[in-house]
């Protein structure tokens, strides 16, 4: 594996870029050889139409903690699927999974039973740091470092200068000086908290479209001010755009109004995530890509960059009286013979002439002879009249349904004359 610069802006549009090569699906990957290769122009497969690579900003290492402060909303799920999209772009990224005792970023990368070493075991002096920090096989430039094995208590000196301490050794290790330090926060703003944000000189703060996971957030967000960390983005998780339009949930407009924060992403609410978890195979690594994928690998363009995505409110045209008509030449109503029919019938009607559909037709459904006869149902005759059949609304009669006979109309020699025709 060639040896990462602090800060490698290769262009990719350059021949001069010796450590990176273009794949078909634009991700960058550190080559096997050190000798430069001609660009060569390739046929863009990618979902994303990424034709560059994104220009890392700010002084490298940068340490980018992933908090939200309410458990459950994805923190571990987006430093897993954004520290790996940053290792599919081409950057050397170390994801620190600090939560003593409840860890889960392993199970989510599927590295589980590779961590021999952790952060206890380097304080102890029972190893080396490089001896704890396993390297991801798919993808050799990330790699994953726990705090503490499970079930495990720390020492009572560890604490936010112990991390910072860590962090410094991460800078100046032989390897080179990665261009990433993810820190997977755990819950809530208790100690824990307090020692993952410490070296953080900025953070992701992951919510969810609901009133108990934004007044978290809220407090996170004062607490990471007052500690001095101002570049502050946010990812909403789990969104449903069918609850958005039926009132349901919070739009994504709305979250930002009231956290006040830069939009890193949006991620749609994906059931591939709980397969994806079982299987310690993220997200991003799916073939075809999800849509909840894609939005990490979009959200991880925007961190590189130190951008951010701006939500917008799509007002709809509101509907005008008889839209779903408004491009019909001609119209048939059907109506029943009585009287809640009839008026809405009548009303329609009207909407019809509205939206100048002049060629109105009516079927008269659920005719029932013997009753008229009875006079217990309107005739025929009686629905012309009351909705005006051959009047203003220029409409005529196409035909009558009985039971199992069709009231045909025939010339008009006189008016509700029918032959009837057994179906």
């Amino acid at each position: 594996m060639p040896s990462l610069s602090a800060n490698p802006k290769p262009s990719i549009l350059s021949s001069s870029s010796s450590s990176y090569s273009l794949t078909p699906s634009l991700f960058f990957k550190p080559s096997n050889t050190h000798k430069p290769k001609p660009f060569k122009t390739q046929q863009i497969s990618s979902l994303l139409q990424y034709n560059r690579k994104p220009q890392l900003a700010g002084e490298t290492p940068r340490v980018v903690v992933i908090t939200s402060g309410k458990g459950g909303v994805g923190k571990t799920t987006t430093t897993a699927n954004i520290g790996l999209s940053l290792a599919r772009l081409g950057f050397s990224v170390v994801a620190i999974d600090a939560d003593v005792g409840l860890r889960n970023l392993d199970l989510l990368l599927g590295l589980e039973n590779r961590v021999n070493y952790t952060v206890t075991e380097v304080l102890n002096g029972d190893c080396r740091l490089d001896q704890a920090l396993v390297r991801d096989k798919r993808w050799s430039n990330f790699e994953l470092l726990c705090i503490s094995k499970p079930r495990s208590k720390l020492p009572l000196g560890f604490g936010g200068k112990a991390l910072v301490w860590l962090v410094d050794a991460l800078k100046s290790r032989q390897e080179g000086c990665p261009d990433f330090i993810i820190i997977d926060c755990p819950a809530g703003i208790d100690a824990g908290f307090i020692t993952a944000i410490t070296p953080a000189n900025e953070a992701v703060l992951v919510a969810t479209p609901d009133i108990t996971s934004l007044r978290d957030a809220d407090r996170v967000t004062g607490l990471l001010e007052c500690d001095g960390i101002r570049d502050i983005k946010m990812i909403v998780n789990r969104v449903r755009t069918d609850m958005i339009k039926g009132e349901d949930m919070m739009s994504v407009l709305d979250v930002q109004e009231m956290l006040g924060l830069a939009l890193l992403g949006v991620i749609p609410e994906d059931s591939e995530v709980i397969r994806s978890t079982n299987r310690g195979y993220p997200l991003v690594l799916n073939k075809p890509p999800t849509l909840a994928g894609l939005a990490f690998e979009q959200a991880a363009w925007r961190l590189v960059e130190q951008d951010s995505m701006k939500a917008v409110m799509v007002e709809e045209e509101p509907k005008k009286r008889g839209a779903d008509l408004i491009t019909a030449n001609e119209a048939v109503l059907v109506a029943t013979p009585d009287i809640t029919s009839l008026r809405g019938a009548d009303r329609v009607t009207g909407l019809l002439e509205c939206v100048r559909t002049r060629d109105i037709k009516m079927i008269m459904n659920r005719m029932r002879k013997h009753i008229i006869k009875g006079e217990d149902m309107i005739s025929v005759l009686d629905v012309q009249e009351m909705l005006g059949v051959g009047n203003w609304h220029s409409s005529r009669l196409l035909g009558a349904m009985l039971n199992k006979v069709v009231m045909v109309e025939q010339e008009p020699t006189k008016r509700g004359v029918f032959s009837f025709l057994e179906i």
